[in-house]
């Protein structure tokens, strides 16, 4: 019973220091979306370690003497001076662990967004996230390694993989490819074609053909 109050004591300590990065981090993903430089699970608790350091850090500096009373009541009395009052504590912790960090990620993430507008780079992790993110139906047409063309139709039934996945397509119909890249025709009975981009070094779209207005 006496170890009571110490543990509560370095239960809070460890919370204060872990979860604001790990909400500051978790957030900052979640907007912001995947990037080849935080694939690795080690990089991302880096990058949550180092935000909770920082936000502690700012913690003390602006709330030093209240957080040092708090945890001096916190090791004198234990569970009896949280029971006496739930709601501060409550709002104490959402303010800490949720609302601090998650305006924090919410500010970093607008002011990226804001800097790489005005460049070339974008948020979407790869060309190849680019290329098929928000695209409509086209023919696709790809050079194998060998030199051999082969291609077919990217339509509502057609499917590319996105980051961090490796990229491949799947076309739902597949078309005969002349010796120089050109489409011929389409594969009797297709039940589409299965591509791995690392097997080819040429990807095109071709966009379909526009219908001219009559008269």
């Amino acid at each position: 019973m006496s170890t009571a109050p110490s543990t509560v004591l370095q239960v809070a300590l460890l919370v204060l220091f872990v979860l604001p990065g790990v909400t500051y981090q978790f957030l900052r993903e979640y907007w912001r979306g995947p990037v080849p430089g935080e694939r690795k699970l080690g990089e991302r608790v880096l990058r949550a370690v180092a935000a909770s350091v920082v936000l502690d850090a700012l913690y003390l500096i602006v709330l030093g003497p209240h957080l040092v009373a708090l945890a001096r009541g916190v090791g004198q009395d234990g569970w009896s001076r949280l029971a006496a009052g739930p709601r501060a504590a409550g709002l104490a912790g959402l303010a800490l662990f949720v609302v601090i960090p998650a305006a924090a990620a919410a500010a970093v993430t607008y002011w990226q967004r804001r800097r790489l507008s005005t460049v070339r780079y974008r948020g979407t992790p790869t060309a190849w996230d680019q290329m098929f993110r928000q695209r409509g139906s086209c023919f696709v047409r790809l050079r194998l390694r060998d030199g051999v063309w082969i291609g077919g139709w990217y339509g509502t039934r057609s499917y590319a993989t996105s980051y961090p996945h490796p990229p491949e397509l799947y076309l739902e119909s597949a078309w005969l490819m002349r010796p120089d890249g050109s489409f011929h025709r389409r594969v009797e009975n297709s039940g589409g074609l299965f591509v791995r981009a690392e097997d080819t070094d040429v990807l095109e779209i071709l966009l379909p053909p526009r219908q001219e207005p009559q008269g």
